[in-house]
């Protein structure tokens, strides 16, 4: 689904940017640029990132960092 329209960020890329390591608001919207005009995916994109890091790890770059 999309989370922002104005950048058509969905929530596939923010759990992706969170395997990838992205932890915070500050640093998805500096990678996907989501949150940065309207404001309006703000809430939704931080509930997911933090979904994201309660989740076990499903990539191997995640299950390579556990250890």
């Amino acid at each position: 689904m999309y989370v922002c329209l104005c950048h058509g960020v969905t929530d596939k890329a923010i759990r992706q940017a969170a395997q990838a390591g992205a932890c915070s608001l500050v640093e998805l919207a500096q990678t996907l640029r989501v949150a940065t005009c309207c404001g309006k995916c703000a809430d939704l994109a931080q509930s997911l990132l933090e979904a994201a890091d309660r989740a076990p790890p499903t990539t191997p770059a995640c299950l390579a960092s556990v250890g």
